[in-house]
């Protein structure tokens, strides 16, 4: 993130407009839309950082791949956007955007990391877990696969990892080999 300070102020406007208005719903489901199409087109987020192409031509492109997808008050706050220099940080907007409304929900982001896809029943039981033992009420399961850590798995939510990988096991015993702990015992 570029600029996290600016992106949560710009995030925390529309938030408290949305509210007063009672749009939050319809904006965060644009700023979902608008996350999904960074994720899913690099070129579409180097287009909005990149300092060769003028405003308006990127209004023209936010208009044509974003406005007319979202409600009125969150494409005036994209235009807005524009206008004032800022585009660069549409996405880290969006991104804040999604945070504030799950802490105003009460919705804990928690992410699983598996090597290969995990099963519907396996990301319910997970849920269903975390909630119970850190006592949370809403949970959001997102699902990365990273085949890095061999096998197992690597859970993350609230700043906490429980890492149950192979690749960790692995590390662990390296660094008792490292340490040669078992020499003094043969002796």
């Amino acid at each position: 993130m570029q600029n996290p300070r600016l992106a949560g102020r710009y995030a925390k406007s529309l938030v408290d407009l949305a509210q007063e208005r009672n749009e939050l719903e319809a904006v965060y489901a644009d700023m979902k839309y608008l996350q999904d199409v960074c994720k899913q087109s690099k070129e579409f987020t180097n287009v909005l950082r990149s300092p060769v192409i003028n405003a308006d031509t990127k209004e023209k492109i936010l208009n044509e791949i974003i406005i007319k997808n979202i409600s009125k008050l969150s494409s005036a706050f994209v235009n807005l956007i524009v206008k004032k220099g800022r585009e660069k940080t549409l996405p880290e907007i969006a991104h804040a955007v999604i945070d504030q409304y799950n802490e105003i929900k009460g919705i804990h982001k928690v992410k699983l990391i598996t090597v290969s896809p995990a099963s519907e029943e396996l990301k319910t039981a997970i849920a269903n877990k975390v909630k119970a033992d850190a006592g949370l009420a809403h949970v959001e399961l997102e699902n990365v696969v990273n085949e890095g850590i061999i096998g197992g798995f690597q859970l993350e939510y609230n700043g906490n990892l429980v890492d149950a990988s192979i690749a960790r096991d692995l590390r662990d015993i390296q660094k008792q080999f490292q340490k040669n702990t078992y020499i003094r015992n043969i002796r």
